[in-house]
């Protein structure tokens, strides 16, 4: 790697990715429910294989579910608690209702997977097997991280405290994410290093992306930026 480009790469841990302007807007509990399933389908998993025998799309749903009824009203709670509890023994996923996630979420794997109830997750995010997004830090620095859109975020992968992860990044298998990741970063290691800009583009798939206009733009924005490091 040149040195500017190695300049380049140790000074984007200053900057702050796109996800601290994170906009989650909210739809039907069963529009959520579609948009993950259109996921899965997106990714060629057929559609039966997706809902009798992936873990991931069970977890998502009891979440969209407890998040709905919870809204409601409060007498929810106890019957929300204990669907909670069931999906965790059975996928060994924990999707708390009172974090945030936008629609489009892919878990393709069984179990292992813990967001803290602080988290806040954009839209069209994949989650491999292993992942922790969880609380560190203390006093006024002790939070949760903001994950932003499009991210994919690999297997054993651990991203904690307050924190942002920016839109289009990519958090690589095994890696200990602990500082503000930039928008369209891949990251790697323990603990985690930018290591390219060439972001999630290849790792994520959804409806209509090809003409999403933010995907567009941060895919511009990707190859100008890997062109000015060569």
């Amino acid at each position: 790697m040149r040195p500017a480009a190695r300049h380049k790469t140790s000074a984007a841990w200053l900057q702050v990715g796109d996800g601290t302007r994170l906009e989650i807007h909210h739809t039907p509990w069963w529009r959520h429910i579609y948009r993950d399933f259109r996921r899965y389908r997106v990714t060629a998993d057929p559609a039966l294989r997706t809902v009798f025998l992936t873990q991931g799309f069970w977890a998502s749903s009891a979440y969209r579910l407890s998040r709905a009824a919870l809204l409601r009203t409060r007498l929810a709670r106890p019957l929300v608690a204990l669907l909670q509890k069931l999906v965790e023994v059975v996928t060994g996923i924990s999707l708390p209702p009172p974090c945030e996630i936008g629609e489009g979420l892919y878990i393709g794997h069984y179990g292992s997977i813990i967001v803290a109830p602080d988290s806040r997750i954009g839209h069209n995010c994949s989650l491999a097997q292993n992942v922790t997004i969880g609380v560190a830090g203390s006093g006024d620095n002790r939070g949760a991280p903001v994950i932003g859109n499009r991210v994919f975020i690999g297997a054993h992968a651990i991203i904690v405290g307050r924190l942002t992860v920016g839109d289009d990044a990519v958090i690589c298998a095994g890696s200990v994410v602990s500082r503000s990741v930039p928008a369209r970063a891949v990251v790697m290691g323990n603990p985690a290093r930018v290591v390219s800009y060439d972001g999630s583009f290849d790792y994520v798939f959804y409806d209509g992306m090809d003409v999403d206009p933010a995907r567009r733009l941060s895919l511009e924005r990707s190859r100008s930026l890997n062109a000015g490091s060569a």
